[in-house]
């Protein structure tokens, strides 16, 4: 992928975060935040989102930095990171989880990656020259609803938006991780159809990067 040249050094980065988590794939104590037991944090959360600031600091010192765990300003031109996206799974040895980074230029996402440091595939996108996994560019499916893979996200208390969800399903096939970057990169690379989202439970650190490699080859998000 051929990135603009003030980027060159950000995949490398990312890709740096491997060794520091690897060790403790399915070997790491979690807690939870604030009572939620889907949602829990390790002690590597903060300390690859600090590497992480440092290192784009490093090569972009005008650009902010905003992260999932230590917060920031969300100012013009900023980095959006979350250090551990799927930190449960991350926990149990589960490789579904992924270092997720959107580049915000005015409001809007030009550049992500998506990086499941357990098989070392790296996703990336940059505006208006569309998506690769390691190398190769990839596209979303075009399976039809009829027996598609589709994920349906919606707060639990939520249960407004049932009926559509059954009218979905009776169609398609729910297909379910509860991890963000994950699932983006299934979708971007069509092993699954389709990610819907209805007052969704996720932040916008958890779409943003997935937005970007979907909708960089051309398809709605």
């Amino acid at each position: 992928m051929n990135i603009r040249p003030d980027l060159k050094e950000v995949p490398a980065i990312i890709r740096s975060v491997r060794p520091m988590l690897l060790p403790y794939f399915g070997n790491i104590k979690t807690t939870e935040k604030a009572g939620r037991i889907h949602d829990v944090i390790t002690e590597l959360d903060t300390q690859i989102e600090t590497y992480l600031k440092e290192k784009f600091f490093e090569i972009l010192p005008t650009v902010g930095f905003f992260g999932e765990e230590s917060g920031g300003e969300k100012n013009n031109n900023f980095w959006l990171v979350d250090p551990i996206d799927g930190t449960l799974p991350f926990a149990r040895g589960i490789p579904f989880c992924t270092t997720m980074v959107a580049l915000i230029e005015n409001g809007e996402v030009v550049f992500s990656a998506i990086y499941n440091f357990v098989t070392d595939t790296l996703f990336l996108a940059e505006k208006g020259k569309g998506a690769w996994e390691n190398d190769i560019q990839i596209h979303v499916s075009d399976h039809p609803l009829k027996g598609a893979l589709i994920k349906f996200e919606t707060i639990r208390e939520d249960t407004t938006h049932n009926a559509f969800k059954d009218r979905i399903y009776h169609q398609a096939i729910p297909f379910e991780t509860v991890v963000a970057g994950h699932e983006f990169c299934l979708v971007a690379s069509g092993k699954i159809d389709g990610r819907i989202c209805i007052n969704p439970y996720g932040k916008d650190y958890d779409f943003a990067p997935g937005a970007l490699l979907v909708s960089a080859p051309g398809s709605i998000v």
